[in-house]
Protein backbone atom coordinates (compact mmCIF):
# COMPACT_ATOMS: atom_id res chain seq x y z
CA UNK A 1 0.00 0.00 0.00
CA UNK A 2 1.31 3.44 -0.97
CA UNK A 3 0.36 6.61 0.86
CA UNK A 4 0.99 10.07 -0.55
CA UNK A 5 0.83 13.03 1.83
CA UNK A 6 0.85 16.49 0.27
CA UNK A 7 1.80 19.41 2.50
CA UNK A 8 1.12 23.03 1.50
CA UNK A 9 1.52 25.05 4.70
CA UNK A 10 4.70 26.56 6.15
CA UNK A 11 6.54 24.68 8.89
CA UNK A 12 5.40 27.09 11.59
CA UNK A 13 2.40 29.34 12.06
CA UNK A 14 -0.16 26.61 11.45
CA UNK A 15 -0.08 22.99 12.57
CA UNK A 16 -1.06 21.39 9.25
CA UNK A 17 2.48 20.41 8.23
CA UNK A 18 3.19 19.29 11.80
CA UNK A 19 0.13 17.03 11.81
CA UNK A 20 0.83 15.69 8.33
CA UNK A 21 4.35 14.70 9.38
CA UNK A 22 3.08 13.18 12.63
CA UNK A 23 0.79 10.98 10.54
CA UNK A 24 3.60 10.07 8.13
CA UNK A 25 5.77 8.96 11.05
CA UNK A 26 2.93 6.99 12.63
CA UNK A 27 2.34 5.16 9.34
CA UNK A 28 6.03 4.31 9.03
CA UNK A 29 6.09 2.82 12.56
CA UNK A 30 3.36 0.29 11.82
CA UNK A 31 4.24 -3.38 11.30
CA UNK A 32 2.31 -3.28 8.03
CA UNK A 33 3.99 0.01 7.10
CA UNK A 34 2.92 1.35 3.74
CA UNK A 35 5.27 3.14 1.41
CA UNK A 36 5.01 6.79 2.41
CA UNK A 37 5.80 9.71 0.14
CA UNK A 38 5.56 13.28 1.40
CA UNK A 39 5.38 15.97 -1.27
CA UNK A 40 6.18 19.49 -0.07
CA UNK A 41 4.81 22.34 -2.14
CA UNK A 42 4.19 26.07 -1.75
CA UNK A 43 5.38 27.30 1.67
CA UNK A 44 5.77 23.69 2.87
CA UNK A 45 9.12 23.41 1.06
CA UNK A 46 10.55 25.34 4.03
CA UNK A 47 9.77 22.27 6.17
CA UNK A 48 12.83 20.64 4.60
CA UNK A 49 15.20 23.47 5.56
CA UNK A 50 18.21 22.06 7.38
CA UNK A 51 19.37 23.59 10.68
CA UNK A 52 16.04 24.63 12.17
CA UNK A 53 16.28 25.87 15.74
CA UNK A 54 13.15 26.07 17.87
CA UNK A 55 12.60 27.01 21.52
CA UNK A 56 12.72 24.22 24.10
CA UNK A 57 9.36 22.50 24.36
CA UNK A 58 8.31 23.55 20.84
CA UNK A 59 8.05 21.01 18.03
CA UNK A 60 10.76 20.99 15.37
CA UNK A 61 9.60 20.20 11.84
CA UNK A 62 13.08 19.21 10.66
CA UNK A 63 13.23 16.50 13.35
CA UNK A 64 9.83 15.19 12.23
CA UNK A 65 10.84 15.18 8.57
CA UNK A 66 14.18 13.35 8.90
CA UNK A 67 12.71 9.89 9.71
CA UNK A 68 10.31 10.22 6.80
CA UNK A 69 13.21 11.05 4.49
CA UNK A 70 15.13 7.99 5.75
CA UNK A 71 12.28 5.44 5.70
CA UNK A 72 10.03 6.88 3.01
CA UNK A 73 10.41 9.54 0.37
CA UNK A 74 10.38 13.36 0.61
CA UNK A 75 9.84 15.27 -2.61
CA UNK A 76 10.06 19.07 -2.91
CA UNK A 77 8.38 21.11 -5.62
CA UNK A 78 11.28 22.58 -7.59
CA UNK A 79 9.39 25.69 -8.72
CA UNK A 80 8.29 26.34 -5.14
CA UNK A 81 11.91 25.99 -3.99
CA UNK A 82 13.07 28.47 -6.63
CA UNK A 83 10.37 30.99 -5.70
CA UNK A 84 11.58 30.89 -2.09
CA UNK A 85 15.31 30.86 -2.83
CA UNK A 86 15.76 27.39 -1.34
CA UNK A 87 18.44 25.12 -2.79
CA UNK A 88 18.75 21.37 -2.37
CA UNK A 89 22.04 21.90 -0.50
CA UNK A 90 20.05 23.66 2.24
CA UNK A 91 17.61 20.80 2.78
CA UNK A 92 17.55 17.69 4.93
CA UNK A 93 19.46 14.68 3.68
CA UNK A 94 17.57 12.44 1.22
CA UNK A 95 15.05 15.12 0.24
CA UNK A 96 14.66 15.26 -3.53
CA UNK A 97 13.93 18.18 -5.84
CA UNK A 98 10.83 17.24 -7.78
CA UNK A 99 8.17 18.44 -10.21
CA UNK A 100 4.45 18.38 -10.89
CA UNK A 101 5.06 15.44 -13.23
CA UNK A 102 6.57 13.54 -10.28
CA UNK A 103 3.59 14.51 -8.12
CA UNK A 104 1.23 13.29 -10.83
CA UNK A 105 3.07 9.95 -10.99
CA UNK A 106 3.06 9.60 -7.17
CA UNK A 107 -0.68 10.36 -7.15
CA UNK A 108 -1.41 7.66 -9.70
CA UNK A 109 0.72 5.12 -7.80
CA UNK A 110 -0.80 5.93 -4.39
CA UNK A 111 -3.58 3.92 -2.79
CA UNK A 112 -4.43 6.93 -0.64
CA UNK A 113 -3.69 10.64 -1.01
CA UNK A 114 -3.94 12.96 1.98
CA UNK A 115 -3.64 16.73 1.66
CA UNK A 116 -2.71 19.03 4.54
Amino acid sequence: MQTLIILNDPPYGTERSYNGLRLANALLKRDDAPGVTVFLMADAVACAKRGQTTPDGFYNIERLLKPVARKGKVLLCGLCMDARGLTLDETVESAERSSMDDLAAATVEADSVLIF
